[in-house]
């Protein structure tokens, strides 16, 4: 089955369109507050901003945050698909669906995993720091950063469209 990326306000339609089993939120705390989402009985929220290193009065991804992250991921069965959203579609959201992807592949090259990523949309830009600690979580010895480095750059956008990663590769 497939992962579906996507931002916050394409959210509804892309629910409504492929009726996913799960989903994980990764927005700002403050925002996540606020945001009110019909979601699966299979629903993941991660207050966390979108930084690539720890700074003051904001929320870094951690370890813990890739935990969560990997262990939900493990209760999906594939037979329905897997939404990963964040506020624009871009980065948290990207990197989190790279992480699902190499961890459900664990004898796949990394670079196959980041090209079909790169495939998938030219406005891909995940989030360095939630890669590197999955990396490291998942034993990957910084393949995984560089699969992310010999993606590219992303087109520039305000908003990433909706695509897919196949889970399996």
């Amino acid at each position: 089955m497939t992962l579906i990326v996507c931002s916050l306000r394409r959210l509804p339609e892309v629910v409504a369109a492929r009726a996913p089993s799960h989903l994980i939120t990764l927005l700002a705390p403050e925002t996540l507050a606020e945001t009110t989402i019909a979601a699966p009985a299979n629903y993941l929220a991660i207050g966390v901003h979108d930084i690539p290193h720890p700074q003051p009065g904001m929320v870094a991804p951690s370890p813990e945050t890739i935990e969560q992250i990997v262990a939900f991921g493990r209760t999906w069965d594939e037979r329905a698909p897997m939404v990963v959203h964040c506020f624009a579609g871009l980065s948290r959201s990207t990197a989190t669906a790279f992480v699902l992807a190499c961890e459900r592949n664990p004898g796949v090259d990394e670079r196959a995993i980041a090209r079909a990523l790169r495939r998938a949309s030219p406005f891909a830009a995940p989030n360095p720091r939630i890669v590197a600690l999955a990396d490291d979580m998942l034993g990957r010895q910084g393949r995984m950063l560089e699969a992310l480095e010999a993606m590219g750059e992303a087109e520039p956008t305000s908003e990433g469209e909706p695509f897919e990663l196949p889970a399996r590769h």
